[in-house]
């Protein structure tokens, strides 16, 4: 570990069923008007009038844009934050999945800092005022948003998903309601656990990591193990439920302060490039990207594994480790997870796009936080792998 390490999080957190009836109390205590930034499916759900109506009844205003309708845009930030400036609102409230609350946090942070979004990348430059307060509901059990102080924003002119990570993108409010995660149909389900799970996993196994976050992302990883099929299986259960937002949670603050590695950072481009779901990208990577760094991290892999199957306590860590990735390629496939091939990318496209893939991969950051960080070449192998990767089989990338 490094001489000291930092633990951010949001102020407060709000947790458990009925969580969302807080909204309008807290609300209250930051300002007067709020824009809620949401998408089309919560609005049909009714969560955003049940917001409104929460907001109203502590004398709060609102207003609402709904215009995320994918993962979040330069474009969306634009059409937010003007929103938020014409009708002089003074609160965020981000209410949906990651999309929803990444382009929160930085219209929050927009606010009172002005330029464009994508100057804040790679701390080229730094939020010199605090932003607009910011109340973060997830409706979603995986990207863990509401708990770190990072926004992925696309950015559309060179489709590069554009990874911000400053103090200033932290959430001042989390309110987290097992209850509005029940909406969630199979495959949502599916990509938001396994993209929890990732951030667990990577947190645990990045070069950052350090205790207060290992004994976040081991909790974590406990909750979603156990109860990810089960609320796949049953989404109205509200026990599974209530586990998965806690473990989303959990290893939400994990990453934010150990950062991720290189899952994310192959992730991200083929978001960028493709529109793949945020959390199917990373599930389609987690397995192959595991086998390829198990070798510079067989101890901390054991440590997983016997998670995954407690009655391995007595392996050696190396067969607790392979276990480790066993396991990770058997819950990707009772996940119905697919590889790129399956999800249709086009492998021409594919062929063309791998070595810009690559590179932003790699100018991301993430990928050096890696146990075993990859060379530009095996990075391209290892998204060739990925391509048509087999979720059933037992082979492993040397």
């Amino acid at each position: 570990m490094e001489k000291f390490a930092i633990i951010r999080t949001p102020q407060t957190t709000y947790y458990g069923r009925k969580a969302f009836d807080n909204v309008g109390t807290e609300a209250a205590l930051k300002g007067k008007k709020a824009l809620i930034v949401s998408d089309k499916i919560m609005d049909s759900l009714g969560y955003v009038k049940e917001c409104q109506s929460l907001l109203q009844k502590q004398k709060i205003q609102s207003e609402v844009y709904l215009g995320v309708n994918s993962e979040p845009t330069d474009q969306y930030v634009a059409e937010a934050l003007n929103v938020l400036k014409r009708e002089q609102c003074d609160i965020v409230i981000s209410l949906g999945g990651g999309s929803c609350i990444d382009t929160a946090k930085a219209i929050a942070v927009l606010a009172t800092n002005e330029g464009y979004i994508g100057d804040y990348m790679g701390g080229n430059k730094i939020a010199a005022n605090d932003p607009v307060s910011h109340i973060a509901i997830p409706t979603t059990a995986g990207t863990g948003s509401e708990a770190t102080d990072v926004t992925v924003i696309t950015n559309t002119k060179n489709d590069v998903k554009m990874m911000i990570k400053q103090p200033a993108f932290m959430p001042d409010v989390a309110i987290v309601d097992p209850l509005l995660t029940l909406s969630s149909p199979k495959n949502v389900t599916a990509a938001t656990g396994v993209d929890a799970l990732s951030h667990a996993i990577e947190a645990y196994l990045s070069k950052k990591a350090h205790p207060m976050t290992d004994t976040l992302a081991l909790s974590a990883m406990k909750l979603i193990l156990d109860n990810l099929l089960i609320a796949y299986n049953d989404g109205e259960n509200v026990d599974a439920r209530e586990a998965m937002s806690l473990g989303s949670y959990q290893a939400g603050i994990a990453f934010s302060n150990a950062s991720v590695c290189l899952v994310h950072g192959m992730s991200r481009p083929i978001g960028a490039l493709f529109h793949v779901p945020h959390g199917i990208s990373n599930a389609m990577l987690l397995p192959a990207v595991l086998e390829f760094s198990k070798e510079a991290c067989i101890d901390r892999l054991a440590d997983i594994g016997r998670i995954f199957k407690p009655e391995s306590e007595r392996l050696s860590n190396e067969e607790a480790a392979e276990i480790a990735v066993k396991s990770v390629k058997e819950l990707c496939q009772q996940l119905n997870i697919p590889n790129l091939k399956g999800w249709g990318i086009d492998q021409q496209a594919f062929e063309t796009a791998v070595d810009k893939m690559a590179v932003d991969a790699i100018d991301s950051g993430s990928p050096a936080n890696n146990p075993r960080v990859p060379t530009f070449s095996e990075l391209v192998d290892l998204y060739h792998v990925c391509y048509e990767y087999q979720f059933s089989t037992e082979e492993t990338v040397s």
